[in-house]
């Protein structure tokens, strides 16, 4: 597939190597597991710690409130491997992370639906306190 032209759009949707586009409803197709690292609550919170630049590990663990070092071990594992983030040695024997450009196109979006977590958080809360009335009601 040639590259799109400085300026242009690329396309909705790629099309995978069989030929097909790629759809996120087809149990088959890899965009799920895409979908999948991005849907995770550390993934999301990662990435949002990594928009301003670059972190070490620590720095991340401090930034990230309940995050164990194994999982934070494990997420940066998977966006490394997934092409998001690049872990990078530094000459005082530290490692720092950082958003790759691929990274960086998903920023927004992730940075939507922090926001939207934060604004309807109380909506949410409401409506599972209904749910937990209506359950013991049943009863």
């Amino acid at each position: 597939m040639p590259r799109p032209r400085p300026g242009s759009r690329r396309p909705a949707r790629a099309r995978l190597p069989d030929g097909h586009l790629a759809n996120v409803y087809s149990a088959a197709c890899p965009s799920r597991q895409a979908l999948d690292r991005l849907a995770d609550k550390w993934s999301v919170l990662l990435i949002g710690a990594l928009e301003a630049g670059p972190r070490h590990f620590g720095q991340l663990r401090q930034q990230v409130d309940g995050i164990s070092e194994k999982m934070l071990t494990q997420t940066l594992r998977s966006l490394e491997t997934d092409g998001l983030v690049i872990r990078r040695p530094n000459a005082d024997r530290t490692v720092s992370y950082e958003l790759t450009p691929l990274g960086h196109t998903v920023r927004e979006p992730m940075a939507a639906v922090r926001a939207w977590a934060e604004r309807y958080i109380d909506d949410i809360e409401q409506a599972r306190e209904q749910a937990g009335r209506q359950e013991s009601g049943d009863r």
